[in-house]
């Protein structure tokens, strides 16, 4: 076995979305709570100014149907609920 080590190509991290007003800011300290559903992070400057992401998570019920399988293959029956104003396809 060799000794030496194959060092792996150090690729830095993509960088998300450059928020204006907030860069070269000294942070003062970093806060989350919960409310009406939503989660809040707060981060607070030394100059007493702040950003603040209000998160949320909802499902949605994309389509249910009733199927037969008694022969083995899908025989659609009903749909009971479907998405139609929801064009997003996953």
């Amino acid at each position: 076995m060799s000794k030496s080590k194959t060092k792996a190509a150090f690729k830095p991290l993509q960088r998300g979305k450059q928020y204006p007003g907030v860069h070269g800011k000294v942070v003062g300290f970093v806060d989350h709570g919960w409310g009406e559903g939503m989660l809040y992070i707060h981060v607070r400057f030394m100059d007493k100014t702040e950003v603040c992401w209000r998160l949320a998570a909802h499902l949605t019920i994309k389509e249910a149907d009733l199927s037969d399988w008694k022969r083995g293959e899908f025989d659609h029956t009903r749909t009971f609920a479907s998405n139609e104003t929801d064009s997003e396809s996953f």
